[in-house]
């Protein structure tokens, strides 16, 4: 009985110490908040008036003290308005929209300092990450009160067989690139700091990107106004010499649009311990002391 209760005791010893040490095979469950800010045709100053709460949760691999995997689900909005410009013609322009976004992606994670949780001596580390991801998003804007998706209405003339190069998706893809920090709190918890930007395949998060098809090709009732003719020129709202003439320039389709994500992170770890083989113990006489 004695032998029994120093085997358990030095057991239970060791393991605690190879609990706060070990990193090798950590797996981390991760929730995450911040915020969500677009960059693209309506927002090519880089202005931080819209900015919307992000959410997530995601699972990260560690393969060995500078190098991880992680898969994420992110939930954000993103959001601008030409009236924050201090450009004439886009303040003339005066679109808006909104969009609710959906990603899910894959990153991999390089850290600068090895990273052990659990040890002092490698408690914190700046990181690059980069990845991979799909996201789904539904542009839509606002007028008289009441919210229209934009994507069905066509207002580049994605409805016209002559303009059917400018049809999209209500998905696209998003290569997330950025730099972050990490720091383990206690063995079990980690928290870090991420700005992340997003580059996409798509230059139509906004629902803006080529020219003006002109207001004839949206047959319009004043009696029952027809919201693809309200929206796919804004500028009548606000000038008595409205921009949307055909072939007049409505977006710059020669880049895709953007968004960035400033992101806290907890994450709580999951490991499996086993004690280590102790030679000065008879291991035969206690088969089942230590599991």
């Amino acid at each position: 009985m004695k032998k029994l209760i120093i085997y358990i005791f030095l057991c239970l010893l060791a393991c605690t110490k190879t609990q706060a040490q070990s990193f090798y095979g950590t797996k981390e469950w991760g929730l995450v908040s911040g915020g969500s800010l677009y960059f693209g045709d309506l927002n090519d100053r880089y202005g931080f008036q819209e900015i919307y709460p992000a959410l997530g949760s995601f699972f990260r691999l560690h393969f060995n003290p500078y190098i991880s995997l992680r898969a994420s689900v992110l939930q954000s909005k993103v959001g601008y308005s030409d009236a924050y410009s201090s450009n004439i013609y886009n303040k003339t322009r005066n679109l808006s929209f909104k969009s609710n976004i959906t990603e899910f992606a894959v990153q991999g994670e390089f850290n600068f300092f090895r990273f052990y949780t659990g040890d002092e001596r490698y408690r914190f580390t700046p990181y690059l990450t980069g990845g991979m991801g799909i996201f789904f998003y539904n542009p839509y804007a606002n007028i008289d009160g009441r919210d229209y998706d934009l994507r069905p209405l066509g207002t580049e003339g994605q409805n016209l067989d002559m303009y059917a190069d400018r049809r999209y998706k209500n998905y696209a893809f998003s290569f997330p690139i950025g730099l972050g920090v990490k720091y383990w709190v206690f063995p079990g918890m980690n928290v870090g700091l991420e700005i992340v930007n997003r580059l996409t395949s798509t230059d139509y998060l906004d629902d803006v990107s080529a020219r003006y098809v002109g207001a004839d090709k949206f047959p319009n009732d004043p009696q029952n106004p027809n919201p693809a003719f309200l929206l796919q020129d804004r500028s009548i709202e606000v000038s008595s010499d409205p921009l949307g003439r055909i072939n007049k320039q409505r977006g710059n389709g020669n880049t895709n649009d953007q968004y960035m994500m400033l992101l806290f992170h907890f994450t709580f770890q999951f490991k499996t311990y086993s004690c280590p083989f102790l030679p000065a113990i008879n291991l035969v006489s206690f088969p089942n002391a230590c599991f």
